[in-house]
């Protein structure tokens, strides 16, 4: 029903006062020192950004792909429309022959988890990776035809990060070939499933492998759970959706349990381990390790992730506090046109400390995660030719990386929409149900305060390995080559005399090498000669795992700017000066918030200090008028954002009252409970008015 008074017509009416958001996001851009589309094509390659922009074109007019109820949404609405993208997508995949690249730019784009969303982010890749080939063709090319839809199911009501506690059992049953799952406790039950609520046939199920009496620990096994001609729930299963969760309301995660349910004997993925027809001889794998690498891919996708969420916050973040004035300074007032305008939020030295790091943050991840990579088609390499020397290292890296990104990345959402001021509450900031969804990741793919002690175990077996002679430095282990180099000189000292020595990327990467390596070696002397507990030490565990990685992340991104041929060409010199700058204030920004561990650990003293703050703020205001373009170059387009406050454009409040009038409470002009709830005692009022003065009064 047309409302009488429109609210659309009403705010159309007016405008915002000058100067609007588009002059002052213009003004910005006209300050940048270095090409944007350079940067972006840098990190992003020309033919990504082309395609990405073809297939934005093709999402922005399919109804299945638009966002414009998102915020509205029940987790109901939610589901079936996340089901219909899902779909469509499918559809799509076929009418433009679009490969896996082109679809996880698509889900890139979308932003958004739908059901099918672990079908194709953990289902697919453990088929991928754990099938043999009979399997892959029972399992793996159906799955990639859709003709089942899966989900991995471990996470149990009463373990997570405890995966060899998992209780759910698969006990191997000779006399027929097959395997009974089954579910003997009520923490038993498989929860947190993504995918299995509603839309999942199929489920990777990691159950204790039970066989000839002896239990061998999870392994994955491919379960059919639903009927293939009705969807319903298979004799033995007992399935559904655990409810509303904090965040993640797009994605029905389920429960199952299995009751004595039978499987045949090739549902064991028996790519490293199998057990033997008949006999149940159980063959194990070659090399115990050998799942690592796919974690290790998986985590350096996550780190790689932390790029995009901190992009995403801090477009939104930086572009909005261009844009958002605040006060007059009467010291120094602001004019536009000969008028003195309130100042923009961005130009206040506090809103820069918040802001900026978090910047230069989101391209340290891109560094790293690109390193990640790299690294892992090396180990990939090696592996082939039968040398893990490279795995464990990398192994360690990549948990104490996923913790630290993913913690820095939710704090760092947070911060951008605490810095948008009370827009940032509204959910058409872009940054609520982003903080909301992006939330899992801290506890998925290992509990970040579990993950820094896979860390910590390794850090502390390589030290004992270097003080007893056992390991040599190495070109990719960059964990002995700074122990080493701390056992030979333990006392070395910060030799900065200056402000500016706080920029030389060597000394830099020095104080987050003896830092790591003393916190190393002090938590070793508690454990190995003080004989203190493991638990007794869980904090100091932490510690020396944020240490290392904080130096893996500072290192990376000083190498690449020094080793990157692109960047050393005579064109890219501005960009080049840029990337120094942000290595330079994300490294030493950590070091003012770390203080007390670089303090500690006896490399720099006071007076460093000191100088160290300054030449941080120093940083901040080499960066400011970049920050726009800066953002900018990560190339995120509206419909990715989803942002009122975040447009390219800068029409910022013309899109919040825009986003409101699509609010249903204002579909109809009188609140549906005004009958019962309102008009009592206002009706009450009146008639006591008029009785008792006789005043008239308005038609009951």
């Amino acid at each position: 029903m047309a409302l009488k008074n429109n609210i659309s017509t009403k705010f159309h009416d007016v405008k915002p006062r000058s100067p609007g958001g588009a002059a002052f996001l213009a003004a910005e851009r006209a300050k940048c020192s270095f090409d944007v589309e350079s940067l972006s094509k840098f990190m992003y390659t020309e033919d990504w950004l082309n395609r990405m922009n073809q297939i934005l074109e093709i999402l922005v007019n399919e109804p299945a792909f638009d966002k414009r109820n998102r915020y509205h949404q029940s987790r109901k609405d939610k589901i079936s429309t996340g089901l219909q993208k899902d779909k469509r997508l499918v559809e799509l995949a076929k009418e433009h022959n679009w490969d896996e690249q082109d679809i996880k730019i698509v889900n890139f784009l979308y932003d958004q988890s739908t059901p099918f969303s672990l079908h194709y982010g953990m289902f697919i890749p453990t088929l991928k990776t754990q099938t043999t080939e009979e399997q892959k063709k029972l399992f793996l090319e159906r799955a990639l035809k859709h003709e089942i839809i899966g989900c991995y199911a471990q996470t149990e009501l009463g373990h997570g990060s405890n995966v060899q506690g998992l209780e759910t059992t698969a006990t191997y049953i000779p006399e027929t070939n097959e395997f009974e799952v089954h579910s003997p406790t009520l923490t038993s039950s498989k929860w947190w499933i993504g995918g299995l609520g509603k839309a999942a046939n199929y489920a990777v199920v990691m159950a204790r492998l039970i066989t000839n009496g002896k239990d061998y620990g999870p392994h994955p096994f491919c379960v059919q759970i639903r009927s293939l001609k009705d969807h319903t729930p298979l004799r033995g299963i007992t399935v559904g959706d655990i409810g509303p969760k904090f965040g993640f309301n797009a994605v029905d995660n389920g429960f199952i349990m299995f009751d004595h349910y039978r499987v045949p004997h090739i549902a064991l993925l028996a790519k490293y381990s199998q057990v033997k027809p008949d006999s149940g001889e159980y063959v194990k794998p070659p090399n115990a390790k050998l799942s690592y690498g796919t974690m290790v891919y998986v985590r350096a996708n996550i780190v790689m992730g932390v790029r995009y969420a901190l992009a995403k916050a801090a477009t939104i973040a930086v572009r909005y506090s261009a844009i958002r004035q605040q006060f007059v300074d009467a010291a120094n007032p602001k004019k536009w046109n000969n008028n003195v305008i309130e100042t923009p939020v961005l130009d206040y030295t506090m809103q820069q400390y918040r802001l900026l790091p978090i910047i230069a943050a989101a391209y340290a991840c891109f560094f790293t995660g690109r390193e990640m990579y790299r690294l892992y088609e090396l180990n990939q390499s090696e592996i082939q030719k039968g040398n893990f020397g490279l795995l464990a290292d990398l192994h360690a890296s990549s948990s104490g990386l996923k913790s630290l990104a993913t913690t820095m990345a939710v704090e760092s959402i947070e911060d951008c929409r605490r810095a948008c001021g009370g827009h940032g509450y509204s959910m058409f900031s872009g940054l609520g149900q982003f903080y909301q969804d992006y939330l899992p990741n801290v506890t998925w793919e290992g509990d970040n305060y579990i993950l820094t002690q896979q860390t910590a175990r390794y850090l502390l077996k390589t030290f004992r390995n270097v003080v007893a002679g056992k390991a040599e430095p190495s070109e990719h282990n960059q964990t002995i080559n700074y122990l080493a180099a701390y056992l030979q000189n333990s006392n070395a000292k910060c030799p900065a005399s200056t402000t500016s020595d706080f920029l030389n990327p060597e000394l830099i990467l020095s104080a987050f090498a003896f830092r790591a390596a003393r916190g190393i070696a002090q938590l070793a002397e508690q454990l190995d000669r003080h004989g203190k507990s493991w638990n007794s030490m869980l904090v100091e565990i932490r510690a020396i795992s944020n240490a290392h990685c904080q130096f893996m992340f500072v290192r990376n991104f000083f190498v690449a700017l020094q080793n990157d041929v692109s960047l050393s060409a005579s064109g890219n010199k501005s960009l080049l000066q840029i990337l120094k700058t942000l290595a330079a204030l994300f490294a030493l920004h950590i070091m003012e918030k770390e203080l007390s561990e670089f303090l500690l650990s006896g490399y720099i003293n006071a007076s460093q200090s000191i100088m160290l703050k300054q030449q941080v703020i120093e940083l901040l205001g080499q960066i400011r008028s970049e920050a726009v373009g800066l953002v900018d170059a990560f190339a995120l387009p509206d419909y990715y954002l989803h942002s009122a406050l975040g447009r390219y454009d800068g029409q910022v409040y013309e899109s919040m009252t825009k986003m409101a009038e699509k609010e249903p409470l204002n579909h109809t002009q009188v609140v549906d409970g005004y009958d019962t709830c309102i008009k009592p005692f206002v009706h009450k009022g009146l008639r006591y008015n008029f009785e008792k003065d006789g005043r008239t009064c308005s038609k009951l």
